[in-house]
């Protein structure tokens, strides 16, 4: 069994998207894969109880219990490797939360750890992409799912969406726009790699 792992900071949109294509896609039998569990890094985080009425296992790791940033990475592997499956890839899936990795972390999960940033990478990677763009006078803009490696958003590319920048946008509404494609993308991505590690 392909199991996935959803790492969470907030309110767990792009999570709930993939809860919803697994089931209605029905990855446990076209792909042997599951969502195993979500982990977010805060308590008070909506995804969780989200997660949970989808009927997912739920846990917290609370990155403020720790005291440095590679004690949290850490702590946060060792809760993963809770569903690993012997023999079977474990996806660790950035949905949302809200850290910066260390290299130890993206190396021990490399090839399995994927994430969407909403920009066109290699274009506007880190924080306030809308914002950028807007102010660079971008005619499009849009979101990229990709693996993660020890370089802050500069993982191989899996997919891209667009969408026009409007001359009447603001950050925010073209934030909502993105967003929307961000649900339609991201679960498709993670079936495509899914689908190639499916067992035969």
């Amino acid at each position: 069994m392909q199991n996935i792992v959803i790492l969470i900071s907030g309110a767990g949109s792009n999570m709930v998207a993939i809860l919803r294509a697994a089931q209605r896609g029905q990855w446990e039998q076209r792909y042997g894969a599951k969502v195993a569990a979500v982990i977010s890094n805060r308590a008070d985080a909506k995804g969780l109880e989200l997660a949970a009425q989808h009927g997912v296992p739920t846990q917290v790791v609370d990155h403020r219990a720790h005291a440095s940033r590679d004690a949290f990475d850490h702590a946060l592997t060792q809760c993963i490797a809770g569903y690993e499956a012997p023999g079977h890839p474990t996806w660790v899936v950035m949905a949302g939360f809200m850290r910066v990795l260390t290299p130890a972390f993206t190396e021990r999960f490399a090839g399995r750890l994927v994430n969407i940033h909403p920009s066109l990478l290699p274009a506007f990677p880190g924080l306030h992409t809308h914002q950028r763009a807007l102010e660079a006078g971008c005619k499009f803009a849009g979101a990229t799912v990709h693996l993660v490696t020890a370089d802050l958003d500069q993982g191989p590319i899996l997919a891209q969406a667009v969408s026009p920048v409007l001359a009447t946008d603001t950050a925010d509404t073209l934030a909502a726009r993105v967003l929307a494609l961000e649900h339609q993308i991201y679960p498709r991505a993670l079936a495509a790699l899914l689908a190639q590690h499916a067992p035969r």
